[in-house]
């Protein structure tokens, strides 16, 4: 299991390619607030669900300060169909290998349908502007998270 981040830890920087193949990079979103959230497939009902939350929030969210990102294992590819069919207009970046899932405490052994698997934890974790993590969530639910995040936010 890896460990999960607290509020007022510096997170791993990122250099993750989108679902153009264009790298982006953590340190390009310092100085403001960013939502990352960390999703196991693009395609599947969970991940739709929260993903299209995050886009009918994201005008919300975005008027608050707050940018989003989405993370996961799928290939630039996928997660250019993924945006594409849902609309998503927020960038979708691809850890292929869960380095970075790993270092942020989102991926590890997790129920899925009654069995125990390893694999990337729907997670939500909010950094400052300076880089620090404000708030850190696991094992989340793709219903209703969005809505709860904008509550402990603070967000209308």
């Amino acid at each position: 299991m890896t460990e999960k981040l607290t509020p007022g830890d510096t997170p791993t920087a990122f250099n993750l390619p989108d679902a153009y193949g264009q790298p982006v990079s953590l340190a390009e979103f310092r100085g403001r607030n960013a939502v990352i959230y960390f999703y196991p497939k693009a395609e599947t009902p969970g991940c739709t669900t929260e993903a299209c939350d995050f886009r009918d929030n994201l005008a919300s969210l975005q008027g608050a300060g707050y940018s989003v990102i989405g993370i996961s294992p799928d290939t630039p590819e996928e997660l250019a169909s993924f945006s594409s069919n849902h609309g998503l207009a927020y960038p979708l970046l691809s850890d292929a290998d869960n380095a970075i899932a790993t270092a942020w405490g989102a991926y590890g052994e997790k129920q899925v349908n009654g069995s125990t698997v390893t694999g990337v934890i729907r997670s939500t974790v909010v950094v400052d502007p300076a880089g620090k993590v404000q708030l850190a969530e696991y094992g989340v639910n793709a219903k209703g998270h969005v809505a709860r995040l904008r509550e402990e936010l603070g967000v209308a």
